[in-house]
């Protein structure tokens, strides 16, 4: 899993071997390590261009989706599948009983742009609603999933969140948060604290019956999960920790934003985070006026770019999106950018790239997580609030609980921080005063919000009482309808720390994007170059020129050490060291771009 992946958009027909084979064997020698099978019903084009396809889950498409298999396992390739056509989750078996539901009944969202065209949403809210929409899909892909192993893949969930309820649920309200929910369900925007607790109760109810079962789903059918659960109304951390492989995107969501995904890979031991990357970098078709003007004229400088702001928030695989399926003779384009594909306009380059996104990732897949912070995830914050101003919303950006908007407080940008939540206090325990859990160890938390749930300050309070350090920024309040009696007692409880008790990882001015890993008793850092900070959608057209030749001073306090660490950045390069227990800084990874980009950059 360290060579970039690829989306594979299976649009237009006819779908024949024999173009299956050639575009296969143009991905491996293009540097590629998999694809990923997605299914969308092209409704960009007029109806007479649409072409032939299979039905949907028929005998003639699971033969054809296990001959994909087969053929991408002899050229020694991954290949993961979307689970279902378009997303969220839907299909024509999906009935009325397993269908997302409201506060009113059976929910006005439809599943669109499938190879059905339109279907149910299943209910995200039961797992044994999921079990069943799983059923066909699973046993269409049973010969597929023979070989090699691959991922079933949950693309950002996209459900419409609104009044999201199923009925098992008002029972479990009442008995969790001491009231009804009933008389005030249809004024919750008038009522936040008691919007607070329908919104924690959605939010733990679908990252089990939703997230976690998805990855039983997967695990009882010899596959792996892989999901983007952004767009889920839950805590990020905690649904990204349950499945296999936790999946962010860019650039409609800003490269910070990856740091959610990595972190909860770090603190609960997955080692792969990917990311769907180039996304309408320069703006989304219909929204932006920059995403008609700079169709198919991507750069790899801005790509590069772009991949190392993800790599310095802790992605360590690129998925590339994508690849519409070509049949022979007649090209097909996917209505969003990146165009990838033999007639790219940076297809020569693909191979010397995808080299490099491989070296980078090979690095960022090796060793062991490292922080010294952990940093609360002002979930509770976020959740307080409803949607973001029309002046912060970008495609598919509609409320604050998304956490688009994330980005770790600048004080703490040296200390390698990681977003943690109470999942992952629930499951740390406290050695020698410093915060593990599992392969990770940090020297305290920082928090700093303005509302703190009151089953995280219990937690909270617990390590704080076992000898971690914990700094509270400011005194947060309690969300939620009843309040607790305890709850400002157990505040007065912790110890006033500030974050001067800490010595942090790296010091110096302007300090560029960077991840850490532990590298058995070394120390592994990923430097993006610095102008990767500016990063935001939509991303200026050859932002990547800006990226000029530059330094950075910085001092690695480390192993009871300060260390002298002078980082030089070619333009548009990035940087990678590897600090030995003595010292001693070892130079592994000085990447500027190719000839071709280096004359664009002047």
């Amino acid at each position: 899993m360290v060579k970039p992946y690829l989306r594979w958009w299976w649009l237009l027909g006819p779908f024949r071997q024999a173009d299956i084979r050639r575009q296969l064997a143009w991905v491996r020698d293009a540097g590629f390590g998999g694809v990923e099978l997605a299914w969308i019903y092209p409704s960009w084009y007029e109806e007479s261009e649409r072409g032939s396809r299979p039905e949907w889950l028929g005998p003639e498409w699971s033969e054809l989706v296990a001959f994909t298999k087969a053929e991408a396992d002899s050229l020694e390739l991954g290949c993961d599948f979307t689970f279902g056509s378009c997303w969220p989750f839907g299909g024509s078996w999906v009935t009325a009983e397993n269908a997302s539901q409201t506060f009113d009944g059976v929910s006005d969202q439809r599943l669109g742009c499938s190879w059905e065209k339109e279907a149910l949403i299943v209910n995200h809210l039961s797992a044994s609603a999921l079990e069943l929409f799983a059923e066909p899909l699973l046993t269409a892909l049973k010969p597929a999933l023979a070989g090699s192993t691959s991922a079933l893949f949950c693309d950002s969930l996209e459900l419409a969140t609104e009044r999201l309820w199923t009925a098992e649920l008002w029972d479990r309200f009442e008995a969790q948060f001491g009231y009804s929910l009933r008389p005030v369900c249809d004024a919750l925007n008038e009522h936040a604290d008691i919007r607070y607790d329908y919104r924690k109760l959605i939010a733990a109810t679908i990252r089990r019956e939703f997230y976690e079962a998805f990855t039983r789903l997967c695990h009882s059918n010899g596959a792996y999960s892989r999901a983007q659960c952004h767009g889920a109304p839950t805590d990020l951390l905690a649904a990204y920790a349950s499945v296999d492989v936790p999946e962010s995107e860019a650039l409609l969501f800003p490269p910070e934003f990856s740091r959610i995904a990595a972190s909860a890979a770090a603190w609960s031991d997955k080692r792969v985070v990917s990311a769907e990357t180039f996304t309408c970098i320069y703006g989304f078709p219909g929204w932006d006026e920059s995403a008609e003007r700079y169709w198919r004229k991507e750069t790899i400088g801005d790509l590069k770019l772009l991949a190392d702001a993800l790599f310095a928030n802790g992605v360590n695989r690129i998925v590339w999106h994508g690849m519409p399926y070509q049949p022979a003779g007649e090209p097909v384009e996917f209505y969003a950018s990146v165009h990838v594909a033999p007639d790219s306009p940076f297809s020569a380059e693909l191979p010397s790239f995808n080299a490099y996104l491989t070296q980078v990732s090979s690095l960022l897949q090796s060793g062991s997580p490292y922080g010294e912070l952990g940093i609360y995830l002002p979930y509770e914050d976020a959740c307080m609030q409803d949607r973001l101003p029309e002046e912060e919303r970008i495609p598919g950006a509609n409320y604050r609980w998304e956490m688009r908007h994330a980005k770790p407080p600048a004080e703490t940008e040296g200390f390698a921080p990681v977003w943690i939540s109470r999942a992952f206090l629930e499951q740390a325990s406290i050695v020698k005063g410093a915060i593990c859990s599992r392969e990770l160890t940090l020297s305290g938390l920082y928090i700093d919000c303005e509302w703190l749930d009151r089953d995280s300050l219990r937690e909270i309070l617990r390590l704080a009482r076992a000898g971690a350090r914990i700094v509270m920024n400011r005194r947060p309040r309690e969300p939620g309808h009843i309040k607790w009696a305890g709850y400002e007692l157990q505040l007065d409880e912790l110890p006033d720390i500030t974050l001067e008790v800490f010595s942090p990882l790296l010091s110096g001015e302007n300090i560029p994007p960077y991840w850490a890993r532990s590298a058995g008793e070394d120390l592994l850092l990923f430097f993006a170059h610095p102008l990767a900070k500016q990063i935001r959608y939509p991303m200026p057209y050859q932002m990547a020129r800006e990226a000029v030749e530059t330094n950075r001073d910085l001092i690695l306090h480390w192993n009871g050490r300060e260390i002298r660490l002078p980082l030089h950045f070619e333009p548009n390069g990035s940087v990678a060291v590897l600090v030995k227990p003595e010292g001693a800084v070892e130079q592994l990874l000085s990447f500027a771009a190719p000839d071709k980009l280096k004359k664009q950059n002047g």
